[in-house]
């Protein structure tokens, strides 16, 4: 039953903002572990230095954590923000959801703690938090961040229309806001405009079946492109194209995935296959999909590769030394830009500690770390 619950607070995040800001409980920062896990990397070959890994943590735990993989050394860090920041009494906060990395800056969103933690790249310090109710996703664009943000509570019918905050990465103040559809997820940008998934995910089976799409110049959402219930993982390859997720409703309707041509801004192709997250190196799109079926009462994991060039769906897979069979869920993945290697997260029963792997270009496990509770999102540092 710890899967279905996770997926159903996973689809109805901070449903219990109130509830949980008034009672959580401040946990004691953790003491960073530190752990030799591969031989070092020739900075002068790979210029990326390390990468960043969000641990989300159980809504109302207060256990976001922050670890990060030191590539020129070989070590995995783990919790490294506590020891970092040791005047910040709650440590990073509840829900950590997404995070970025824009010129000297990490962005940290955490989610039920309604803020974007803003870290020097460098040296993982606080530099300030920006204060956004009930914050999801963040993106980057010519000096702004852009942060999408839920309104409104769960099964509220007249729950408000979400927002993307502009945030100006000079002055880390926020500058502009946008009304989109409701509960805004993933966010791409392509050219001059902002490409938002809308899931309605707190009013099932009323879900939302939009892109929304703002011109960044106006802050204006221009239009919205219709495309299939509940919404999820925006992404864009270098063709101009976006790969959007629909995550159904865990009954009848499946999950698909679905191309949007930027260009015209309609949905140029559908793949009859789920997809939980991806991500797109190059001409690849690295996928996988751990679905629910409230039917089955079963989770479905699945592993494959697309090629973004033609749209085509590749026979090989990115594990193929049998590691996938040891990976309890799927949360997370990452593809090292230079060296090809892929990184997956397992969060196991979303309480205890999870792992993230390594796999070298040909599929096989190059090393694996412990991390904290349900590992999720990545961010290179160069």
């Amino acid at each position: 039953m710890k899967n279905i619950k996770h997926q159903i607070f996973y689809l109805l995040p901070a449903c219990l903002l109130l509830v949980y800001s008034s009672c959580r409980k401040d946990v004691s920062p953790i003491k960073e572990v530190v752990t030799p896990v591969t031989p070092p990397t020739d900075t002068t070959v790979d210029p990326i230095k390390g990468f960043y890994l969000l641990n989300e943590g159980n809504m109302g735990s207060n256990k976001a954590s922050l670890d990060y993989f030191d590539y020129t050394k070989g070590q995995y860090h783990k919790n490294i923000y506590g020891e970092l920041n040791p005047e910040i009494t709650k440590s990073l906060g509840d829900v950590g959801n997404d995070i970025g990395i824009y010129g000297n800056k990490v962005y940290v969103v955490i989610n039920v703690s309604n803020k974007v933690e803003v870290l020097n790249a460098k040296t993982g310090k606080r530099i300030t938090q920006v204060d956004i109710a009930n914050c999801r996703y963040v993106t980057f664009h010519n000096g702004k961040a852009y942060v999408s943000a839920y309104l409104g509570v769960v099964g509220d019918p007249k729950a408000p229309n979400g927002a993307v905050d502009e945030i100006d990465t000079t002055t880390l103040q926020i500058t502009r806001k946008v009304t989109v559809g409701r509960q805004p997820e993933e966010m791409a940008i392509v050219g001059e405009k902002l490409y938002v998934a809308n899931s309605g995910g707190y009013s099932p089976p009323n879900y939302e079946r939009t892109v929304s799409v703002i011109d960044l110049a106006s802050f204006t959402e221009i239009k919205k492109i219709d495309v299939a219930i509940n919404l999820d993982r925006v992404k864009a390859d270098k063709y101009g194209d976006i790969y959007v997720t629909s995550r159904g409703d865990y009954y009848d309707i499946p999950s698909k995935l679905f191309v949007i041509d930027t260009k015209t801004d309609a949905v140029k192709k559908e793949f009859d296959f789920g997809v939980s997250n991806l991500w797109i190196d190059d001409d690849i799109a690295y996928m996988y999909s751990y679905q629910f079926s409230y039917k089955t009462g079963k989770n479905t994991t699945t592993y494959s590769m697309l090629n973004v060039k033609d749209e085509t769906v590749l026979n090989t897979k990115f594990i193929t030394d049998g590691t996938d069979a040891l990976i309890k869920v799927p949360y997370g993945i990452a593809v090292n830009p230079v060296t090809k290697e892929v990184l997956v997260t397992d969060a196991k029963d979303y309480v205890t500690p999870g792992v993230v792997y390594d796999f070298d270009p040909s599929g096989k496990k190059k090393w694996q770390a412990i991390t904290g509770d349900i590992p999720g999102h990545f961010a290179f540092a160069y």
